[in-house]
């Protein structure tokens, strides 16, 4: 049985005076330091009128205050940055966080906030064409004393990253369809799904499988990784009080100690070693503490 990771996906503040959200991350991190390896945020701008906070900005803050976690993003846009600068500012906060930063990205999926803030919103056959671009923009910039990429959507003439990364950042790339799975099996080196079930990650696996075969890639060397939510709280009738998200077994993972190691373990043998986990019940802290008392311990048992 491999050791399986974990890594806690941190909330917005929703509805939480400041003082209130601050303290209550705070106590998180507090209670997840020796049982989660790394700390991760989403990257969207805007849902409804929900405080919302901007994800890089957010992930920078916390990384410099709990230098015992790896950072990352659950996934970030790839249309909000400038591909260039996306690789600056990553190979900065690796240079400054010493190395703890891993690159999660995507092609991006929500209209409304691209409406909303002014970018344009081009097919999904456009948003992964422009993925995959920016990622070869990225390495290049990581890898090239002066970097010169031109694309069909972006491109970078001589363009200088100093410092580069050492070492360099893990990319995580998010996605299932097909399309998006070339690209992944191209150039992550861990692959992410969200909020997916087992029966369709069954099917997407098989993808995945294929699309390596194309590039004669072992799997074994794209890394599995999970990211949604989780409620896990002693009884049943716990579980129903503090599941105010509406977490669902065919979404994420919620039920009593128990239910939850038996909803994981097929993920994890279909090959996922590594869950990053929204806890439901925020601000109520008993779910994350229930994880860490009974279900990362028997899961590395």
């Amino acid at each position: 049985m491999p050791h399986i990771q974990f890594g806690l996906t941190l909330p917005s503040p929703r509805q939480l005076p400041r003082a209130d959200y601050l303290a209550t991350i705070q106590r998180s991190l507090e209670l997840a330091t020796g049982h989660f390896d790394s700390i991760w945020f989403t990257d969207h701008l805007q849902y409804e009128n929900t405080p919302l906070l901007e994800g890089w900005t957010t992930l920078t803050y916390w990384a410099a205050l709990y230098p015992q976690f790896t950072f990352g993003h659950a996934v970030l846009c790839q249309s909000f940055r400038n591909p260039a600068l996306l690789a600056k500012m990553a190979a900065t906060l690796q240079y400054m966080s010493g190395g703890r930063f891993i690159l999660g990205i995507g092609a991006g999926w929500k209209e409304d906030e691209y409406r909303a803030y002014g970018y344009e919103y081009p097919s999904a056959a456009t948003r992964v064409e422009e993925l995959e671009e920016t990622l070869q923009i990225v390495k290049a910039m990581w890898r090239d004393e002066r970097a010169t990429v031109r694309g069909k959507h972006y491109r970078v003439v001589d363009a200088w990253c100093e410092p580069q990364p050492d070492p360099l950042p893990t990319i995580m790339v998010g996605g299932a369809r097909p399309r998006i799975l070339r690209v992944i099996a191209r150039h992550a080196d861990w692959w992410n799904v969200s909020w997916t079930g087992i029966a369709d990650y069954s099917e997407q696996v098989k993808e995945c499988e294929r699309a390596c075969a194309e590039i004669g890639r072992a799997p074994s060397t794209l890394r599995r990784t999970w990211f949604g939510g989780c409620l896990c709280a002693p009884t049943e009738q716990a579980v129903t009080a503090l599941n105010t998200n509406n977490i669902t077994p065919d979404r994420g993972f919620v039920g009593t100690p128990a239910r939850v190691i038996g909803q994981m373990r097929p993920f994890i043998d279909l090959g996922v070693d590594y869950f990053m986990l929204g806890m439901g019940g925020f601000p109520n802290l008993e779910p994350l503490q229930t994880l860490i008392d009974e279900v990362i311990p028997a899961l590395n048992r």
